[in-house]
């Protein structure tokens, strides 16, 4: 055969399969396009000159499990493409042409196919990439105008990558033709399992154990934090997969084959059309169900925490900075900069706090992961009060905990209890409150006590003492009108203010945060739309495959007088449990993720959260209705 005979041939062939080869074609094109968009962001000009090394690794870092998720999504393409080519494949070998032949030919497609996928991937990238880049600048924070210049090194890596990837679906493509034989060729389109009676104590006690497994890593979820938080954390991730995997394999096939039983073998219309095929293929779907649900979860979890992150940055940041910026024990310093502000016409508040640190013990250790004995700031509520920070006056006697860094690890702890500050004469408060934000700026470092005026004095009295062991402090606290911040933070960060280590003020900081959770926002989201999308393909190529080999079922049931709609009923019934249970469990597991990882935020991520989980199930419900619009075409067609 000559060259010129195999291009005609390959020409027919695509020409042929073009119902098959829009699919592989469009996970093609889909993963160049968001690789492209990627690498294009990478390189921006824009990028560089608002990044850091920090974005620069997490552009890195998230390029290579794009590329993981890129090259995954595409070899399962192709091999669903294969699959439902298989007869063919047999039938050019029956013909007479050689493995060998069959291979080449199959070769050159997917160079052709890799080729275009490239040069419109490349293009529609070019085309797109003008709005994520939009998208990300607002996320971050920057105003000015954007200009998306053509980056030769994002065309020069996408077309690396994705050689790498097509030499992997090559590799495939002929392991395909040859390890397969004529006849299994011919009948792999009609491959199924006939569902076995499962042994009944075992898949009862395995069913239980799946249930059970999963029930443990959630409650586990919700008491990671102590000193086995690693071990922990391997615990639950190994207990919800397995969990997970017993599910899919044994429980729902246990299940639905006890409802078959339930009804004697009449099992009607609906419940044939969408149990027995879920039955006929529950395990060799299990794997790849469980593999979806789990990494659905995972992603779900990413996607809400950085999502949470982005959405809490300003109250996360008051937390943490009650003053715009503030002088320890620095009052000449504090007078200068009043007076430049004064000088500059810009708003202000500026008070002055006492405090004084003195070494403290809690009556038993709070947490595994705090020391008993600490150093504690004392503060006035009053003092606070007059300084502008919101703090409510406790009792006489009585205290509330402020401290930012460690508030989280106190929620295991019963309210109230004793903290005693050393001296001669020990003196005993009992903390009423575990406050979730700061009373001084967090560069101060300090856990801070807030007390009553009245308690404040007389342990400013007992325990500061005249050898000056124990010293006052001064802290100058500034608070600056909302539209002065970027100049006041401008004035304060001049080399002449920086006595020490750490120098923010909160203008900074709130800037600071805002970029690098609008940088983890956007490679969440942006990773996980390439997941979604793939998994989502994924599970629509393979209704689409299955589909396909039940048409002649259809039209039996046509002739026999079934309308379409009766036939649809059971498709919906089956398309709801195969895109409906992963995704159901999935959001089942990330609310227990979000949960057991909730210590991370003080805010309440309520919003956030369900706002992720409602877009990401929105979009699979998309690839629900597109697949049960395929199985319509495919049922009307079937006549």
């Amino acid at each position: 055969m000559t060259a010129l005979t195999l291009f005609d041939l390959v020409k027919r062939s695509m020409r042929k399969n073009i119902k098959h080869y829009y699919l592989y074609f469009f996970a093609l094109i889909l993963s160049v396009v968001l690789y492209f968009v990627f690498a294009t962001l990478q390189y921006d000009a824009a990028v560089a000159e608002q990044g850091t090394g920090t974005m620069g690794t997490a552009f890195q870092v998230a390029g290579i499990l794009l590329i993981v998720i890129a090259g995954i999504f595409i070899v399962y393409a192709n091999a669903i493409f294969l699959k439902r080519r298989s007869r063919e494949i047999g039938l050019y070998q029956l013909i007479g042409l050689t493995k060998r032949a069959v291979a080449r030919l199959l070769i050159l497609e997917n160079m052709l196919l890799g080729i275009m996928a490239l040069i419109v991937g490349i293009a529609v990238g070019m085309l797109v990439s003008r709005v994520f880049l939009l998208l990300l600048m607002k996320l971050i924070g920057y105003e000015a105008f954007i200009e998306v210049s053509f980056s030769t090194a994002a065309v020069t890596q996408t077309f690396f990558v994705f050689l790498a990837i097509f030499v992997l679906t090559t590799i495939q493509m002929v392991f395909t033709v040859y390890r397969n034989s004529l006849l299994s060729l011919f009948n792999s389109e009609k491959q199924g399992q006939h569902p076995r009676k499962p042994k009944t104590a075992v898949s009862a006690v395995l069913a239980l154990l799946g249930i059970g497994l999963i029930g443990f890593g959630y409650w586990l979820s919700g008491r990671m934090l102590n000193a086995m938080i690693f071990f922990n954390m391997l615990a639950v991730l190994a207990t919800v997969i397995l969990g997970t995997y017993l599910i899919f394999r044994v429980t729902i096939s246990w299940l639905l084959y006890r409802i078959r039983r339930s009804k004697n073998g009449h099992l009607g219309l609906e419940n044939s059309l969408s149990l027995a095929p879920l039955m006929h293929r529950m395990k060799s779907n299990a794997n790849s169900l469980t593999i979806i649900t789990v990494l659905s979860a995972m992603t779900l979890t990413m996607i809400a925490s950085a999502y949470s992150m982005y959405y809490s940055t300003e109250r996360e940041t008051q937390a943490i900075m009650p003053f715009d910026f503030m002088f320890e024990n620095e009052a000449g310093l504090a007078d200068d900069i009043s007076q430049e502000l004064d000088d500059n016409g810009i708003s202000y508040q500026r008070e002055a706090v006492e405090t004084f640190v003195v070494p403290a013990e809690f009556e038993e250790k709070p947490a595994p992961f705090l020391e008993q004995a600490t150093d504690i700031a004392l503060l006035s509520s009053e003092q606070l009060q007059q300084a502008g920070v919101d703090v409510s006056a406790p009792e006489n006697g009585e205290a509330s905990f402020h401290d930012v860094s460690v508030s989280t690890l106190f929620n295991s702890v019963d309210l109230p209890f004793d903290l005693t500050f050393q001296d001669e004469v020990p003196t005993t408060l009992s903390v009423t409150e575990i406050a979730q934000y700061n009373v001084l700026n967090w560069s101060f470092f300090t856990s801070q006590i807030v007390v009553n005026e009245e308690t404040y004095q007389s342990m400013k009295e007992q325990l500061v003492g005249e050898t000056g062991e124990t010293a006052l402090q001064r802290m100058d606290g500034f608070h600056v009108a909302e539209e002065d911040m970027a100049a006041a933070s401008a004035i304060y960060q001049q080399d002449k203010y920086k006595v020490s280590e750490p120098h923010v003020d909160y203008y900074s900081s709130y800037e600071g945060s805002v970029q690098s959770n609008g940088l983890l926002i956007f490679i969440a989201g942006f990773l996980g739309l390439v997941f979604l999308i793939s998994t989502g393909s994924i599970l629509y190529f393979k209704q689409m495959t299955e589909a396909e080999q039940e048409k002649q079922s259809y039209a039996t049931l046509r002739q026999l007088g079934f309308t379409v709609k009766d036939i649809m009923r059971g498709i919906v019934r089956k398309q709801a449990f195969v895109f409906g249970l992963p995704l159901a469990i999935g959001l089942a597991h990330s609310i227990f993720a979000i949960q057991a990882a909730s210590f991370l935020f003080r805010t309440d991520i309520l919003f956030p959260a369900s706002v992720a989980m409602g877009v990401y199930a929105l979009i699979y419900l998309v690839f629900a209705v597109l697949a049960v619009g395929y199985y319509r075409k495919t049922v009307e067609a079937a006549l």
